[in-house]
């Protein structure tokens, strides 16, 4: 007679069924985990295109890229290269470096005055030099070590624009040289201060000419 094999009891066979569900669950739990840590490694990669393009790009100066744009449409490119680049135009063939005529000068980007007429003196340096600003607040000054020198940049405070150096070998009681570009100025002659938004000015002009018979009467 043959025996068959005895079925395992009934606890056993709930034990091996019990065994078998953890197993599938603990499974599936790993499975689980290891598709989302692959799909977290993955999102840097596809959003990190998006972050960079939705976030403005800053210049040195503190510009946007976009302001930059404006910039170039709006400057020549002399203009740019002098106030943006820190650059240096060419002595003797720049617009004001022999203007004599009365007026102010302003900041080519933001239009704040920065120096006059009444300051202008000829160097012989070739660039527009100055005795002093119009105001120490319309101008910053800070060390510039380039090109193998010590010199004094001169900035527009406003719009943070290189105007030029200032040194002191300059006359009067200052004693000091704002040699300045001129592709970083604007002239507006005193006839037009008025109409281009700069009358405030105008009784510093009429100030000198009242000046000018009581200094010929001293001598």
């Amino acid at each position: 007679m043959i025996e068959l094999p005895k079925r395992p009891p009934p606890s056993s066979r709930g034990m091996l069924i019990f065994c078998a569900i953890v197993f599938f669950s603990l499974l599936g739990v790993v499975i689980f985990l290891n598709r989302a840590g692959a799909q977290k490694r993955e999102e840097p990669a596809n959003t990190q295109p998006a972050m960079s393009n939705s976030t403005p790009t800053t210049s040195p100066s503190g510009s946007t890229e976009s302001a930059k744009a404006d910039l170039k449409k709006k400057l020549t490119s002399q203009q740019y290269y002098v106030t943006q680049q820190n650059g240096t135009e060419p002595p003797f063939q720049n617009e004001y470096w022999d203007n004599h005529k009365a007026g102010l000068y302003v900041d080519i980007v933001s239009g704040e005055p920065l120096f006059s007429s009444l300051d202008k003196y000829d160097s012989g340096c070739g660039w527009p030099s100055f005795s002093k600003p119009i105001t120490k607040d319309f101008v910053a000054e800070k060390s510039d070590n380039s090109h193998g020198m010590r010199r004094t940049e001169v900035r527009s405070s406003k719009s943070d624009s290189h105007l030029g150096h200032v040194f002191d070998d300059g006359p009067g009681p200052t004693k000091l040289r704002y040699c300045i570009n001129s592709a970083s100025l604007r002239f507006i002659p005193v006839e037009k201060l008025k109409e281009e938004g700069y009358g405030e000015y105008l009784p510093l002009f009429a100030k000198a000419d009242a000046e000018k018979p009581a200094k010929s009467e001293k001598k």
